[in-house]
């Protein structure tokens, strides 16, 4: 990393090259993504307890799938805050922009944590839990973007994917942490306490590090109004947010169908919910370390071959690997399945999250990226949970959610074909 520079904001010289972001201004944007993506898939790895709480049905399969909808719902906000919030990035500044995403995701989390359950207020319980959801995938939404733009315009220019690559890796610290507190709870708790209070304070302990978070952000460089290093061929953004969200679409489903496999465990392989957890960690530890892996191969090898080659060994071992699961379904097996499959992600999803940005020029860039990547994640993302446990019930086949996910990354190999290469590119 590089030392401490003056940070720029609007008014001062438009002219000016490029800053490059001390320390704590790039943790202020990766310890705040991954704060908001840890409130936000929490919902996910808790979501037996969320839906017998706040969905008591007489079947536990559709208070699952009752929980797996709310879940998605958060998705539905998700597109208006990348347009929002990335309009705002891109004409207020980045900084302003993650300091209020950071804001609402806090307020979200406290309405999922702190809402009584279905038989202290009845109908309400989920209605408030609904609005909440709502609230988080706005602020989600608009995060990606202004992190984004914020990380690969503070870089070095042959720094860009590493820089760039820790949103990412933040998404696999958010998880690591839901997965660590899993874990830990349902040690110390066990069931009826992890029911009756145990996901709140999961949610909740999250948010102690809120101030920290937003203290940074305040104190972040504005790399918005600085002047790119170089020309920039002109790309009409339009066409390229279509490309966009194809790339997306396959990272976003098989994320998502990593981030469902604590449930798929519990659910459908009928392990205990602790040994089901070791998925999440798993998860999480491996989309950290590899999305940087993913960075330091973008800057080297070029966005594109980081891009496809990954996606398409995804398309080819995720059949298998759910096979073998399915076969010895055991916490060893669950591990390791979860670990290679979230690894091959963090490759291609770092090189998605540097690549995409880098097609837009730097006025559009935070509102390209935040359309291209909420539609996408909502459209696929916000349905997968929902959707795989649909297919599992109605197919009467545990390999369901593999074939989801490779038919997604079959469409994304396409669209990986259509983009082009942008290392060398000035900012």
């Amino acid at each position: 990393m590089h030392s401490s520079i003056p940070s720029i904001d609007g008014g001062e010289d438009p002219h000016r090259a490029p800053p490059v972001a001390p320390r704590r201004a790039v943790a202020a944007a990766v310890a705040g993504n991954a704060l908001e993506f840890y409130d936000f898939l929490s919902y996910a790895f808790f979501a037996v307890y969320i839906g017998k709480t706040f969905f008591p049905v007489h079947s536990s399969y559709m208070s699952l799938l009752l929980s797996l909808a709310v879940f998605g719902f958060g998705f539905f906000a998700r597109p208006v805050g990348g347009v929002v919030f990335g309009l705002m990035g891109d004409r207020v500044g980045r900084r302003a922009s993650l300091i209020l995403t950071l804001v609402l995701m806090t307020l979200g989390t406290l309405g999922v944590a702190l809402t009584p359950s279905y038989a202290s207020i009845g109908l309400a319980a989920p209605l408030i839990v609904v609005l909440a959801r709502l609230v988080q995938g706005f602020a989600l939404g608009g995060e990606i973007g202004p992190s984004s733009a914020f990380l690969i315009e503070a870089a070095p220019k042959d720094r860009r994917g590493l820089y760039a690559s820790w949103q990412f890796a933040s998404q696999g610290a958010g998880i690591l942490l839901a997965g660590i507190m899993g874990l830990l709870f349902g040690h110390l708790l066990g069931q009826e306490a992890m029911l009756a209070w145990g996901w709140r304070a999961a949610f909740l302990l999250g948010l102690l590090v809120v101030p920290l978070a937003l203290y940074l952000r305040r104190s972040m460089p504005e790399t918005l109004h600085a002047r790119s290093a170089g020309p920039r061929p002109h790309r009409a953004p339009a066409r390229y947010v279509v490309i966009a969200i194809g790339v997306i679409l396959g990272g976003t489903v098989s994320a998502y169908v990593g981030s469902y496999m604590t449930t798929y465990a519990i659910a459908t392989l009928k392990m205990p919910p602790t040994a089901a957890m070791a998925a999440t960690v798993a998860l999480g530890l491996f989309t950290l370390v590899f999305s940087v892996v993913g960075g330091l191969m973008c800057d080297r090898y070029g966005r594109k071959p980081t891009l496809l080659w990954p996606r398409v060994v995804s398309a080819l071992v995720t059949v298998p690997a759910f096979m073998l699961l399915d076969a010895s379904p055991g916490v060893l097996t669950l591990v390791l399945v979860s670990s290679g499959l979230a690894a091959i992600n963090a490759l291609t999803g770092a090189a998605t999250l540097v690549a995409v940005p880098e097609v837009f020029e730097r006025r559009h860039r935070a509102v390209g990226l935040g359309v291209a990547y909420a539609i996408g994640v909502s459209i696929f993302g916000g349905t997968t949970q929902f959707l795989v446990t649909w297919l599992i019930h109605v197919t009467a086949n545990p390999i369901a959610p593999a074939w989801y996910a490779t038919a997604a990354s079959v469409v994304a190999i396409g669209a990986m074909l259509m983009m082009p290469e942008t290392r060398d590119e000035a900012a």
